[in-house]
């Protein structure tokens, strides 16, 4: 039986077939399934999880019961893969699993205002803790950011803002509705959720390759031995995550004082502010402003361009409504320099290129040919060292 697509889903499609290699939502390698993003490092070890076999104190058969008592929406069999992800994520990462508990308490409810506007499953914000630990300035080296892990291209694709000012992939809110439009277009394509699921860790591309050497069966285990190895384990994963969540309290799981306020307010800002004026005039912590407004790359919000939006406790509500006109003229010479602002436009955005090592290259030498420096490099790159060989990848941003 032929499946048809309304022609705006076949678009969709030719553009991410195409872009799948190169530039999809998540590039393999930038998966928490083999790598650990730069702030992550805490007391969880990394598993080769196409080798290990996970133990645990809990028999299978119960494991088996707990997962069918969830009745998720979007589930898989219980097997030794799953298996092995569900030990990890509740019995092999506690301080992480406690830290990702904490941010839920703020982070969740968002996302699911967003599915449930598109009639997605509620359960699809587990993906937001294999992508990210729920940290919303996530980074991978391959230039992969935010809490959904946008690239580039795709974030442009779902209408992501992103320029000198700000970057929208790092706004909690959007980057989670343009990660719930794309998986509404690729289950429109698919019809599976978890097919769903796999093409946003390797692209519709390589999912519909999967499909054809499986002789177009559209079922997770009948692709799985056709998926690229690191998108093997993703789904999987996404199990674990949210088997963990499930059964937190069973494990001893609690959830970190994170930081993050019991209730946010926003308002539309019109007119270029800085964060400092916002915490000096108001009150409100500095680290607290940044917290709430990852998406302004400079802490500056660019009101003079457009509509914005700003994030504060909401303890601090009627202070911002008070000081409205004291707000912008506060250290607005020195903070909202024209220089200043003129500078931030004039660097652009950072394009990332990816620069292979050559035989006698140092990082001095790659450093200077590109107009970065040797600290951004291994920044960006997670080298604990100047070491480098000849064949290596290294990703640099220039501006």
């Amino acid at each position: 039986m032929k499946r048809f697509f309304p022609a705006f889903v076949l678009l969709l499609l030719g553009c991410f077939t195409m872009a799948a290699q190169s530039d999809t939502l998540s590039h393999p390698v930038d998966s928490l399934l083999t790598l650990w993003y730069e702030g992550w490092a805490d007391d969880s070890p990394v598993y080769d999880m196409d080798s290990v076999q996970l133990s645990s104190n809990v028999s299978d058969e119960e494991l088996m019961r707990r997962l069918e008592a969830m009745n998720p929406f979007i589930t898989l069999p219980f097997n030794s893969t799953v298996k092995n992800y569900m030990i990890l994520y509740s019995e092999k990462m506690p301080r992480a699993m406690s830290q990702m508990l904490g941010r839920a308490r703020y982070y969740f409810p968002i996302f699911e205002e967003v599915l449930a506007k598109y009639h997605l499953p509620l359960e699809l914000k587990y993906m937001a803790v294999i992508e990210s630990h729920l940290s919303p300035v996530a980074e991978s080296k391959a230039g992969a950011l935010g809490m959904w892990q946008f690239m580039f291209r795709t974030a442009k694709l779902y209408g992501l803002k992103i320029t000198s000012f700000m970057d929208e992939r790092l706004d909690v809110e959007k980057s989670a509705d343009a990660a719930a439009r794309y998986l509404r277009d690729a289950y429109r394509v698919f019809g599976d959720w978890n097919l769903a699921i796999c093409s946003y860790n390797c692209g519709f591309g390589n999912v519909h390759k999967a499909i054809r050497l499986a002789d177009g069966k559209r079922d997770f285990w009948s692709i799985w031995p056709y998926l690229p190895r690191e998108t093997r384990g993703y789904v999987p994963a996404f199990t674990g995550a949210m088997y963990a969540f499930h059964y937190a309290r069973e494990y001893g799981l609690q959830p970190a004082e994170v930081g993050m306020p019991v209730a946010v307010d926003t308002f539309e800002i019109r007119r270029n502010l800085h964060f400092r004026q916002i915490s000096e005039v108001l009150g409100v912590p500095f680290e607290t402003v940044k917290m709430l407004n990852p998406q302004y790359t400079h802490e500056i919000i660019p009101g003079n361009s457009g509509p914005c939006t700003l994030n504060i406790p909401y303890n601090w509500t009627g202070s911002f409504i008070d000081a409205r006109d004291s707000l912008y003229v506060h250290r607005a010479g020195d903070l909202l320099n024209p220089q200043v602002l003129k500078n931030i436009e004039e660097a652009g955005v950072p394009q990332r290129v990816a620069y292979k090592v050559k035989q006698g290259d140092i990082l001095g030498r790659i450093a200077l040919k590109n107009g970065v420096t040797v600290a951004q490099i291994k920044k960006w790159n997670h080298l604990k060292s100047d070491t480098i060989r000849p064949g290596q990848i290294l990703y640099i941003y220039k501006k």
